[in-house]
């Protein structure tokens, strides 16, 4: 296998003999990006858990645990190789056919870390969706497959020099290859395409869209997220690590001026974050406005318009100008509003709308590349400014960019929906009614997330209270009963005489009770 093309752009840049430090560092940068990207495990475990009920929480974190355990085995043993396996800018194949298990000296590791981390990424999405419902050993088996194989075979069409798709090939497709720096498409799509067929096959959640009965509701029931402040966390955490997975990508690239190119990724996944949360949020309330006549605020969906927008800019963060990036960002929140509004339509359930946000957005953001990208921006990022963006006066951009959404529609659905059919034919995909009912965590995982084992019991507090309303009380007594020479005879008195008193007045209470009580029952009688 040929040098990684991270190694390769950092000894162009630095001399391997005169320069060390500088090498080192470059790719130090490059696994430090890893870990950024990596990073967002702890974003999507956090977003997920807070989307659901708090009886799945344990389940949901184990699934992302999962995703990069089993993940990272499958990766190992046939994932890299099937993506980077035999390149040689050599004749064009369909997926990688060397270096399985890691088997060759000419490997560079930090590169199969970086890829690592975007897999990982990939197959985290579909947690959320499938939540709530499907069985412990369908979701570890799928991520194996997904990694291990189908998702290669995506990634190795646009990034492998052998792809079909690839724009560094020896001889790109019409001329061009597709325009794709971080994975709008074979990441982003992938994970989306994979989770709307998942979410088809699996049913929805019971009571969701249908009664215990199968019987259809009249209105879809809303089932609200556990906890809002994970959902936020989570998105931060996300956001974060996309500054890893975009700028971390340009290593990625043949590029002189990879700083400059990086920059512009940094500026451009930040403003299309931006739009795409500000239009989903304003958008929304216009919406519910109209419709209700009272303006509300929807963070939800502001964070999954922010989310959307990081996914759509992803493809074409470094081949688009600015402004792009905010209007590739808006409409990024529009369509994540109008796939939400499809799934509830069509009765798929979704617990984190990851089918709208990545399926969705990233079709969006591999179409915009195809849109917008310039000849300067491409000539910097890939070296080849021949073909642009549609609204540059270039068409072969844009039809090979269809193609590609096509490819990875056509490949993921129809394999992980076989995939799917296969678990669910043999009643391994979905828990039992019961299980769903009870909760993941009880049922499966040893209890709940949230215990309260530790609390103090109720009647242990109620002896607190009394104990501490009879210490006081005896404390106020006491106080009130001493002089000021310590003497308490004349207080005893006044004692006797307000006890005294008091019984009179509750003597008197009961007798206009009793007037009450017989004015009311006449009152009765008459209106009768």
């Amino acid at each position: 296998m040929a040098d990684s093309a991270i190694f390769k752009t950092c000894s162009s840049q630095f001399n391997s003999t005169t320069a060390l430090d500088g090498l080192l560092k470059c790719i130090v940068t490059a696994q430090e990006s890893g870990a950024l990207v990596y990073f967002m495990q702890t974003g999507f475990a956090m977003l997920c858990a807070g989307s659901i009920r708090a009886k799945n929480v344990k389940n949901v974190l184990l699934w992302n645990l999962l995703d990069s355990c089993g993940g990272g085995i499958a990766f190992w043993m046939t994932g890299y190789a099937f993506i980077y396996g035999g390149d040689d800018k050599g004749k064009k194949t369909f997926i990688g056919n060397t270096d399985f298990f890691l088997r060759n000296d000419g490997i560079r590791l930090e590169n199969w870390f970086f890829q690592f981390a975007f897999a990982c990424a990939l197959s985290s999405i579909v947690a959320g969706t499938v939540a709530e419902r499907c069985k412990m050993t369908a979701y570890l088996f799928y991520s194996f497959f997904l990694v291990g194989f189908v998702y290669p075979v995506v990634a190795h069409a646009f990034w492998s020099t052998n792809g079909f798709l690839s724009n560094t090939a020896a001889y790109p497709l019409w001329g061009s290859g597709a325009i794709d720096l971080a994975g709008s498409g074979p990441v982003h799509m992938t994970g989306g395409v994979t989770a709307l067929v998942a979410a088809i096959i699996l049913g929805p959640r019971m009571g969701r869209f249908y009664d215990r009965d199968g019987v259809p509701l009249e209105e879809p029931k809303e089932i609200p997220p556990h906890s809002v402040t994970l959902q936020f966390l989570g998105t931060f955490c996300l956001w974060f690590g996309w500054y890893g997975f975009n700028p971390g990508s340009v290593l990625g690239i043949s590029s002189a001026e990879k700083g400059q190119v990086a920059a512009l990724v940094a500026v451009n996944t930040t403003l299309s974050a931006c739009a795409g949360a500000l239009s989903a949020m304003f958008t929304s309330t216009l919406l519910e406005e109209r419709r209700t006549g009272v303006a509300t605020y929807d963070l939800g969906k502001t964070m999954n318009g922010c989310l959307t927008g990081l996914v759509a800019i992803t493809a074409g963060c470094a081949t688009v100008e600015t402004w792009a990036a905010v209007v590739i960002g808006i409409f990024a929140g529009w369509f994540y509003l109008i796939g939400s509004h499809l799934l509830v339509k069509f009765k798929i359930d979704d617990a984190v709308d990851a089918v709208p946000v990545h399926m969705v957005g990233g079709a969006w953001g591999v179409i915009a590349a195809g849109l917008f990208t310039t000849p300067e921006l491409r000539e910097a990022a890939f070296g080849d400014g021949d073909h642009v963006g549609w609204f540059y006066g270039d068409g072969t951009l844009i039809g090979i960019q269809i193609i590609s959404v096509l490819f990875i529609t056509g490949w993921t659905g129809i394999v992980m929906g076989v995939y799917f059919w296969i678990l669910n034919f043999f009643g391994m995909l979905r828990i039992d009614p019961l299980e769903e009912e009870v909760g993941m965590d009880l049922s499966r995982h040893k209890g709940s997330a949230y215990t309260m084992d530790g609390s103090a019991k109720e009647e242990h507090i109620e002896e607190l209270t009394q104990k501490r309303n009879e210490s006081f009380a005896d404390s106020s007594s006491h106080r009130r009963g001493m002089n000021f020479l310590g003497d308490s005879s004349h207080n005893s008195k006044r004692k006797e005489k307000r006890t005294q008193d008091n019984a009179k007045k509750l003597a008197v209470d009961e007798d206009v009770g009793v007037e009450l009580g017989a004015d009311v029952s006449l009152n009765n009688e008459v209106e009768a």
